[in-house]
């Protein structure tokens, strides 16, 4: 079965007249965590969509670039996005259900994070509001602020990336600090680890872009240092 039947199921066993927040609660054991992981950045992502006031074709179609949506499951994958868009619960108490789920594993709400980022940044605009959401469900998440601005240097290019910054350093760290902080950071973008974690086959390509910068990271860190 694939992961939008899955999520199609689990949609489906929800209670006549349930919010999709509550959708969360019923999802935390460890089979199910790629549907639940699944239906937190779209559904997120489709309060965070909001946030600039425009929801826009690039931002829906950022959904498909994140999870490779085959044409026959847009309807499911859509379904998500339009009950995350009516529910009245607010995107903290969102965040705060998918916290509880994952139990504050910065692995998968980092993963989760970038997936949320990739959205913000389709549309070519990161608007201040965006900003705001993602900062604040980052801190929900449990997320430190220096590695929210490592997520959020490796996203949003509109300036020259600091290279501590993307691997979540303090600027006077060592090379070696730096050298280890680079390799676990290598080792948990590995697909095998992604996929532990409970990313769906279908999202570990956001993995690419994050290699690309912390590579090009360590080796400006490195050239600093020589």
């Amino acid at each position: 079965m694939s992961l939008w039947n899955r999520i199609a199921d689990a949609l489906s066993a929800l209670t006549a007249g349930q919010p999709l927040s509550h959708v969360f609660d019923q999802l935390r054991a460890p089979p199910e965590r790629s549907v639940a992981f699944a239906i937190a950045v779209i559904a997120l992502g489709a309060k965070m969509a909001k946030a600039d006031g425009l929801v826009t074709r690039d931002e829906v179609s950022a959904f498909r670039e994140v999870f490779n949506i085959p044409q026959a499951d847009e309807k499911s994958a859509a379904r998500v996005f339009n009950l995350a868009r009516q529910d009245v619960a607010g995107f903290e108490e969102y965040a705060a259900r998918i916290e509880r789920m994952f139990g504050r594993n910065e692995g998968v709400l980092c993963d989760l994070m970038e997936g949320l980022f990739h959205i913000a940044i389709a549309d070519g605009d990161y608007h201040p509001n965006e900003d705001d959401f993602l900062e604040r469900v980052a801190a929900i998440f449990g997320l430190t602020d220096r590695q929210f601005r490592g997520l959020r240097t490796r996203f949003v290019t509109d300036a020259v990336p600091d290279p501590f910054d993307v691997l979540g350093l303090d600027p006077d760290a060592t090379l070696d600090q730096a050298r280890a902080t680079w390799r676990q950071l290598v080792r948990a973008s590995h697909p095998d680890q992604m996929i532990a974690r409970g990313l769906p086959q279908e999202a570990v390509k956001m993995a690419e872009k994050r290699l690309i910068a912390i590579n090009q990271a360590w080796e400006e860190i490195k050239e600093l240092a020589a």
